[in-house]
């Protein structure tokens, strides 16, 4: 189960999220149009996945099973990117999928990341990581 939700990540969720993330935080701070088409087509195709993740989550609180595993921390890089961008409020439609994300930022080591990753990519403060 590892395996296919890494690889969930890499094929799946990631190339959905990726045109968000650009669309909604980086071209906007090097100066870059952005492609508005592109994100509402790629959050249509993030609700349809995240149905996918709902159904998982329905029989166990981690991607993986009832403990968190690689699974889950692989989905953290762009999952932390796009609930900064205005269309993280679609995670609020899958309630399973909302409280395995908000499992993962309760984490003493999730928080620790975090506070190495600007929300912005460090564009906004100039700290680029």
């Amino acid at each position: 189960m590892v395996d296919v939700w890494v690889d969930v990540d890499a094929h799946q969720l990631e190339p959905v999220l990726k045109p968000i993330v650009v669309n909604c935080i980086i071209n906007p701070f090097v100066g870059r149009n952005v492609e508005q088409g592109l994100v509402d087509e790629s959050v249509e195709k993030l609700k349809k996945l995240l149905e996918v993740y709902e159904a998982r989550l329905s029989s166990s609180k981690y991607l993986a099973g009832d403990s968190i595993s690689f699974a889950d921390l692989t989905h953290f890089n762009f999952m932390r990117y796009f609930m900064a961008t205005e269309h993280a409020v679609v995670l609020d439609a899958y309630p399973r999928a909302k409280a395995w994300w908000e499992s993962l930022l309760a984490r003493p080591s999730v928080k620790k990341v975090i506070a190495g990753m600007p929300p912005d990519f460090g564009f906004g403060s100039g700290r680029i990581p």
